[in-house]
């Protein structure tokens, strides 16, 4: 019997972004390039963002769709986006306030909620 402890056991820290929020990518290749989020993935800590980092993927024909070379969006790290200010236009980091009894997220640089 192994005495290490799984993966899975580690506390993941709570995703400060959300499928659909307008983010600016601020590192690597695709640096400057705005999009919006279209999926999260927790485990990894990263999020596809449309339009960026954008590589292709050579598809197999099948009976319903050709083959060819397909460009589809790959995961980049959470690290290397922030949110975009919805007042400014500006990237911003986020903070979390309770509001009428609700956790809402918040711009650090306007203080306007994000919804």
């Amino acid at each position: 019997m192994s005495t290490k402890k799984a993966t899975s056991d580690k506390k993941m820290p709570k995703p400060f972004l959300r499928k659909g929020d307008k983010v600016i990518v601020i590192s690597g290749s695709d640096k400057g390039k705005k999009g919006n989020v279209v999926e999260v993935i927790l485990d990894k800590q990263r999020v596809i963002v449309e339009d960026v980092n954008i590589v292709k993927k050579h598809r197999k024909p099948t009976q319903n769709t050709p083959g060819g070379i397909v460009e589809i969006p790959a995961p980049i790290h959470v690290s290397n986006v922030m949110l975009v200010d919805p007042k400014s236009g500006e990237p911003t980091r986020i903070g979390r306030k309770v509001v009428d009894g609700k956790n809402v997220r918040f711009s650090k640089k306007s203080g306007e909620i994000i919804k």
